[in-house]
């Protein structure tokens, strides 16, 4: 409310509504891109107010040149401000009646007309964003299917949604957050659909967050939201697929738009969200099926396998049929544990490196790494080579990770489980499993548990998950988003 009070409302004085928008914006030298443009618009004194990078500048010329021709085949007109709105050559004109507003505005990329004798002015969106064009996301590419993927512009992927979602009944509802970056934030669902709570939750989040900017976009919205501390199990899903957007649309959960972010998140989600990938979408059912179950394999075989081998041959539980598993080289200088640590944090700065590596090194990176460190390393005895293959196909397991934040949390449990076998052995990983499984089922996001369908156990959503269902038999949404309407199309029953 007190926000509210020190709001200042347009006068109908132009020289004083001019000096308010100097002090505050500073328009010369200090703030180049800021452009104020003086006219006479039907013998009243007016100005236009822009920010020169986020307007679409061949669309301004055109007003001008309307509002000159305007000027010149009439004056002394009544109705300025009317006559004024009526020749806006533009589809989207709001008025504006503060000081406050009208700053707001011109800092978006629009355009504020004030017009002397008037307290209110106008508004017009000619808002044209720098950015790229869509294309396919890095992280989510499909043999077959849509090569477009969201920009950084808000404007543009609430666009790529709704060119798939062609229902009147689908939201694009736009809020700002952050009191100095004033982020557009805009939350997308069906309204007939998405359950209310779900919505007056997010939307609850978002007006109580208080802070001067969200720089890193989508992320800042995410722990504000979610609250998740310390958990490095991803709690929403992020994806950059305008397709995938739109299947968890259809299926109840809530997407957010963050503008400047090139990817979109999804609420609510579950574990299991985060290891589907369109591309078990784009094959036939039972491709499909298969592409998910060796997914399956890799996400596993990356928790999993090193740990297990470890245990195995640490503790000589290797059976004689197995032996051929465990280190053919009996003399190394340095303990297993010790190897596969060093090997998982070269493996780690070989991936930062690969990231800030420009392309045409990259070649040469590899080489490096597969010659020099490799090679070498298991001739000078640092590493036996099942401890390089092991911890490399688990590596390869967390790329096959379709979430780039789950394969990290993966990381960070492998690595735990690693020394728990480590200094514990057998009892180490039982308890560290188990305390892993049982800390995963106490996780909820938005009060959605983080392991459903598996606990609490749900069969038809567990068959879901482990079956690609074909579309034509998938008749009811997901129970976990608890959706208005639950049927994605007439049972047979009724159809007939």
């Amino acid at each position: 409310m007190e926000n509210q009070k020190e709001k200042k409302v347009i006068n109908a004085d132009i020289l004083e509504n001019s000096d308010a928008m100097q002090q505050i914006l500073d328009f010369g030298p200090h703030n180049f891109d800021m452009g104020v443009r003086e006219l006479s618009l039907l013998g009243r004194d007016s100005r236009i107010y822009y920010t020169n990078s986020l307007v679409d500048t061949s669309i301004l010329v055109q007003m001008m040149r309307e509002f000159m021709r305007l000027s010149n085949n009439n004056s002394g007109q009544d109705h300025v401000f009317r006559d004024i709105k009526q020749h806006l050559v533009h589809e989207q004109v709001e008025e504006i009646e503060t000081i406050d507003d009208a700053v707001d505005k011109v800092l978006t990329g629009r355009i504020v007309i004030l017009i002397d004798g008037e307290t209110k002015g106008l508004c017009i969106d000619l808002r044209h964003y720098p950015g790229r064009q869509p294309q396919e996301p890095d992280v989510e590419k499909v043999v077959r299917g849509a090569k477009d993927g969201f920009t950084e512009n808000i404007i543009e992927n609430s666009g790529l949604i709704r060119r798939r979602i062609r229902d009147p009944r689908f939201r694009c509802e736009i809020t700002q957050v952050g009191v100095r970056s004033k982020t557009d934030v805009c939350i997308c669902y069906l309204k007939d659909v998405a359950n209310p709570g779900l919505i007056k939750t997010i939307r609850k989040e978002l007006k109580s967050i208080n802070i001067d900017g969200i720089p890193m976009a989508d992320n800042a919205i995410e722990e504000f939201i979610l609250k998740q501390g310390w958990n490095p199990f991803p709690m929403v899903r992020y994806t950059g697929r305008p397709d995938v957007s739109a299947a968890h649309l259809l299926e109840g959960h809530v997407v957010i738009i963050t503008d400047t972010s090139p990817s979109v998140m999804i609420l609510p989600t579950t574990l299991f969200h985060h290891i589907q990938h369109a591309e078990e979408y784009r094959q036939v059912t039972a491709s499909g099926a298969l592409l998910r179950w060796f997914r399956f394999i890799a996400i596993l075989s990356s928790v999993f396998l090193v740990p297990l081998w470890l245990l195995l041959v640490q503790d000589h539980l290797l059976p004689d049929f197995l032996n051929f598993i465990g280190p053919n080289n009996k003399n190394f200088h340095i303990p297993l544990l010790l190897q596969i640590l060093i090997a998982e944090v070269g493996i780690e700065t070989l991936r930062l490196a690969a990231i800030h590596t420009p392309t045409s090194l990259s070649t040469a990176l590899g080489l490096i790494a597969a010659v020099l460190v490799g090679q070498i390393a298991i001739a000078a005895g640092i590493f036996v080579n099942e401890v390089i293959l092991y911890t490399a196909v688990a590596a390869i397991g967390g790329f096959a990770t379709p979430s780039y934040e789950l394969q990290l949390a993966n990381k960070m449990v492998r690595i735990l489980l690693i020394l728990s076998v480590g200094l514990f052995h057998v009892p180490g990983f039982m308890i560290t499993t188990t305390l892993f499984i049982i800390y995963l089922a106490h996780v909820r996001n938005l009060n959605t548990p983080y392991l459903w369908p598996f606990i609490p156990f749900n069969p038809i959503g567990l068959y879901n998950i482990l079956i690609r269902r074909a579309l034509p038999t998938s008749v009811i949404r997901p129970s976990i988003v608890r959706p208005l309407d639950k049927y994605r199309q007439p049972p047979k029953s009724k159809s007939k």
